[in-house]
């Protein structure tokens, strides 16, 4: 029986070296919030890119592969993440404001 060292890379999985850039413990509902909104915009846009980047051929002489279709998931969450962390497209915003309107009306 041999140890098998592969690992098995997948866009919907972070990647080892990358440290979580959430609130910590002593954050406020309104940091917390902010960064779920955040988070949730960065999925959305990962989705959409994927779906962009989905119809694009992998022809000679530079495309093709499995290794292309593997670096292409990652390349489109770093599009992502770019993006949300440049301000975004207005969606992490949007969901700020309906998370807080949530919690202000369970509060009541």
């Amino acid at each position: 029986m041999g140890y098998d060292a592969t690992i098995a890379l997948s866009p919907s999985v972070p990647a080892l070296h990358q440290v979580p850039t959430g609130p910590g413990k002593g954050a406020t509902r309104e940091e917390k919030a902010r960064a779920q909104a955040t988070e949730f915009e960065q999925v959305y846009l990962s989705t959409m890119l994927k779906q962009m980047f989905s119809g694009l051929s992998t022809e000679a002489p530079f495309g093709g592969g499995a290794a292309e279709e593997t670096w292409r998931g990652i390349l489109v969450e770093q599009y992502a993440d770019t993006i949300s962390r440049a301000g975004g497209v207005g969606v992490a915003d949007a969901v700020y404001r309906d998370l807080l309107a949530v919690q202000e009306g369970a509060r009541s």
